[in-house]
């Protein structure tokens, strides 16, 4: 099997734009007071109405508002201001008071349960007292009374739906209507028919005071449960805010002695107290430089790395990984981390919002409020819910009244309108003060009766909730196991995804190349780079590669070493004896010994010195090298680095190239063909210096552990697996063998804006695009694809282009996240179709449609037990998440 670099069609008008545009700016606001879908929609609406906004994004579930605007045109506090006057208290969260704001966020939603907890107790009682009075009847005269349940309706009224009634009275005054006011209408209108029958009894109709009473008990049941549901959705975020320490202790670097043992604190300790070991300040107070004392059991306050000390440090708070890992100097620790087994000293290099924790929790929280295009539609519809439910409601009325109770007669007779679907009445005439049952009604209370439980049985929640509850749930999981997810809108894209492209170094790689062989073509001892070689007089390269024996560190025999002699001395003019040149050649096949040549020392320092100037896995493999043999950096300056192709410096004055062939053939250097085809299945290095190549240096890299698993399991998804790379395509070929991957699948030779002009090339052909990488030469790539998955161990540059964000750099946490991100898509689409399918069926049930043909009636209070049902059913199906993903 052979492999080829591909050629890639030029799709320069797919690839995604650089936009030159100053980036928008982000403001968060904690948002109180909304109830449902249609409250989420106002505060949309008002905060794009706002100038300088550009979009904004509100989550019902977390109760938060994000907000792009053009750099310094918005005044948060004046935003904030505006919300808060229509009805939706609110508080942005800027730089300074962030943690303050969250911290008051959680109080403020705790206090709320609080309220609701209690609110419900009294809801609950006077349920129990309606109920007994209907079980016991005539035994219980008291209870059975009219006037007792008149009380009962009235407290129910006044206490537990009193802020029901107040918040969707003043939700309507502003034309605002959310799902409070549906509540209120459905509870004022039945305790008013039901004080009309009261009073006037010769009007012939029946009390129902115990249905605002059972009414407004099962909203407040069901919010209460939809709260706790929605804090347990949520519980891992704020175990992710948590992990940021209060505290940190602070040495002084002076210190010529540091008690890294002591363990024992002073008794007068305190954040105002100046100790000669420490001193306590803000872990916010810390900055960039300082040096801090960790002491065994607790958090490293900020990231930073071990300067003195050794440990072991508990991260799986941060990439899901139990086993502590192991920590000394020059190792970096990140904050919220712990410190396990021994006292260290570390010093900070990330502070403040810049800490791996506090970007975690920020991406976390950015991703609960983008929205998955999915949940547009439950957008739109919610907007206009309430409005369309008091209209449905209205024409029921009208509908029963005018024309339903003439057509079908029958309906008036035979239904027992209060508890339950088909109820039980309180009559009012002739009846003393007791609680008969009514087999006769007026068709304007049956109209009422269908009228009001339109109004309470639907359920603007549960549209509001669908999305935001499970990409809650999901984040939240992901979070849990170091698998960042950027959003809704990705989840979606995840679900659609066909294919998923590798990087090879670096992800399916370990990206630790190692050495193989050197290869000095053009040298003299005094390293003049100057000399003048004549590239055309230079001997077949291919007998020096033969006598070598590429890297099988087999001694060739006599004559082919006399003939390598004559060949080196063919070039460089310097004849050396037959051992000598026995010695370099088993340097160069493998066995590294102290004694190497001083052809290939001199190769490697300058490749070295070259290399320093790159940030990639083949420059740290020549540099490691070269300090593993003790060799002095040859002073260097005027680096550049052309991504893809190679790097450039002044070593000794003179410009020398290190790179692939390629660069090689753009700064005019001949590579033979000879020359290419011993260095296949390496990466190789070409290095040379005024138009002549000086040598050439092998590398290889070893596949990651866990690559074939994780390729393998793609596939079992249904996933096409490829693998994108700009090394040679017989290096590639070595690693595709070892993965399984076909000829088809490898893109070889790419260069980095190459890399995306290949992601478009297979988006052109429909495919949907995953792309895992994690360096800056993947940048282009992960952007372009439909989803970018980056190694956090990468660079910053990869992460922040990336969509998922692997916390762990194991290549299993791409089929994790992947699974993840399809079965939270999944839990969305379920509570979106139970929300519409819920209303869809339930509003034409309330309205009468089954009365006519099965007698089946819901009075208003079982409407209220189905709406509250509804909207708990939406997030617990989501927590349900959980259970897959548990342990």
């Amino acid at each position: 099997m052979q492999f080829l670099p591909k050629t890639l069609p030029e799709n320069r008008s797919q690839i995604i734009p650089v936009k030159e545009s100053p980036s928008p700016e982000v403001v968060t606001f904690d948002v109180s007071g909304m109830k449902c879908a249609g409250c989420a929609a106002s505060v949309e609406r008002q905060l794009m109405q706002h100038s300088g906004v550009i979009s904004a994004c509100v989550n019902l579930a977390v109760e938060v508002a994000t907000v792009e605007c053009q750099p310094g045109a918005v005044d948060a506090e004046a935003l904030a201001k505006k919300l808060t006057d229509n009805g939706f208290p609110s508080q942005s969260r800027l730089g300074e008071n962030q943690r303050e704001a969250e911290a008051a966020a959680i109080e403020r939603r705790r206090q709320e349960i609080r309220q609701q907890i209690n609110q419900l107790s009294i809801a609950l009682i006077l349920i129990i007292l309606s109920g007994l009075g209907h079980i016991l009847g005539t035994k219980a005269p008291i209870l059975s009374n009219i006037w007792f349940h008149w009380g009962l309706a009235t407290l129910a009224l006044l206490l537990p739906g009193r802020p029901i009634i107040v918040d969707g009275c003043r939700s309507l005054w502003r034309n605002a209507p959310n799902m409070n006011t549906l509540v209120a209408l459905g509870a004022v209108t039945a305790y008013t028919a039901s004080n009309a029958a009261l009073l006037f009894p010769r009007m012939g109709w029946e009390c129902f005071f115990d249905e605002p009473v059972m009414l407004l008990g099962f909203i407040l049941l069901g919010k209460t449960l939809e709260q706790q549901a929605r804090r347990r959705a949520a519980s891992a975020l704020q175990a992710l805010i948590a992990l940021q320490p209060a505290t940190a202790r602070l040495v002084d670097f002076k210190l010529p002695i540091l008690d890294l043992d002591s363990q024992e604190l002073p008794a007068n300790s305190t954040s105002a107290v100046y100790n000669p070991q420490y001193i306590e300040i803000p872990a916010d107070r810390v900055r960039v430089g300082e040096w801090l004392q960790v002491l065994p059991g607790e958090k490293f306050p900020v990231d930073g790395e071990v300067c003195e000390g050794k440990t072991t440090v508990d991260e799986s708070m941060l990439t899901g990984e139990s086993m502590p890992v192991f920590k000394q100097s020059p190792d970096t620790v990140a904050a919220g981390t712990i410190n396990k087994s021994g006292a260290v000293v570390m010093r900070a290099t990330r502070t403040g919002q810049e800490t791996t924790v506090a970007q975690m929790v920020a991406l976390v929280q950015a991703a609960q409020t983008r929205k998955a295009p999915i949940q547009h539609l439950a957008d739109t519809v919610a907007g206009y819910f309430v409005y369309g439910v008091m209209a449905i409601s209205a024409l029921t009325f009208l509908f029963w009244y005018f024309a339903g109770t003439h057509i079908w007669p029958s309906v008036l007779l035979g239904h027992d309108m209060g508890h339950g679907a088909s109820g039980m009445g309180h009559g009012a005439l002739g009846m003393g003060n007791q609680l008969p049952i009514i087999h006769y009604q007026s068709s304007l209370l049956l109209s009422l009766k269908l009228a009001i439980a339109v109004l309470v049985i639907a359920c603007p929640c549960a549209l509001g909730l669908a999305t935001p509850t499970a990409i809650l749930v999901g984040s939240g999981i992901g979070a849990e196991r170091g698998l960042l997810i950027r959003g809704g809108d990705v989840l979606e894209r995840v679900h659609q995804l066909d294919t998923v492209v590798f990087d090879k170094t670096g992800t399916l790689t370990t990206g630790n190349l190692t050495l193989t062989d050197y290869l000095p073509i053009f040298q003299n001892s005094e390293l003049d780079l100057n000399s003048d070689i004549n590239v055309g007089n230079k001997q077949d390269i291919c007998s020096t590669m033969s006598a070598i024996d590429d890297i099988s560190g087999n001694r060739q025999d006599a004559s082919s070493t006399i003939s390598t002699i004559s060949t080196i001395d063919g070039v460089s003019g310097n004849k050396q004896d037959a051992s000598s040149t026995m010695s370099a050649i088993d340097g160069v096949s493998g066995n590294k010994q102290d004694a190497c040549s001083t052809i290939d020392s001199k190769l490697l320092q300058i490749a070295a010195a070259v290399e320093r100037g790159a940030c990639h896995p083949i420059a740290a493999a020549i540099l490691r090298e070269s300090q593993q043999q003790g060799l002095p950096l040859l002073p260097a300056e005027d680096f550049y680095t052309e991504p893809g192709f190679g790097v450039s410096a002044l070593v000794e004055g003179q410009r020398v190239f290190a790179g692939n062939a390629e660069w090689m053939s753009q700064q005019g250097v001949a590579v033979t063909a000879e020359l290419l085809e011993s260095c296949k299945g390496k990466t190789a290095v070409y290095v040379a210096s005024g138009g002549v190549l000086l040598g050439v240096i092998g590398l290889k890299d070893t596949l990651r552990p866990d690559a074939k698993v994780a390729v393998d399991r793609l596939r079992g998804m249904g996933l096409r697996v490829m693998m994108l790379t700009g090394d040679t395509a017989s290096a590639a070929l070595v690693v595709a063998q070892q993965l399984g991957l076909a000829a088809a699948d490898v893109l070889a030779e790419v260069r980095p804006e190459g890399k995306a002009r290949a992601i478009a090339s297979l988006q052109a052909q429909g495919c949907k695009v995953a792309v895992v990488g994690d360096g800056i030469n993947d940048a282009p790539a992960l952007a372009q694809a439909d989803v970018g998955i980056g190694l956090h161990c990468g660079t910053d540059v990869a992460v922040e282009t990336a969509q998922i964000v692997l916390m762990r750099n194991a290549l299993m946490d791409v089929v994790e996240s992947i699974d993840l991100g399809r079965a939270t898509f999944n839990k969305i689409r379920q509570n979106l179709f139970w929300a519409f399918a819920y209303n869809t069926l339930g509003i034409p049930i309330a309205a009468g449609l089954l009365l006519p043909a099965t007698g089946i009636l819901l009075s208003p209070a079982a409407a209220g037990a189905f709406m509250a049902f509804s909207s708990v059913s939406v997030v617990t199906n989501s927590l349900l998440l959980r259970r897959k993903f548990r342990g």
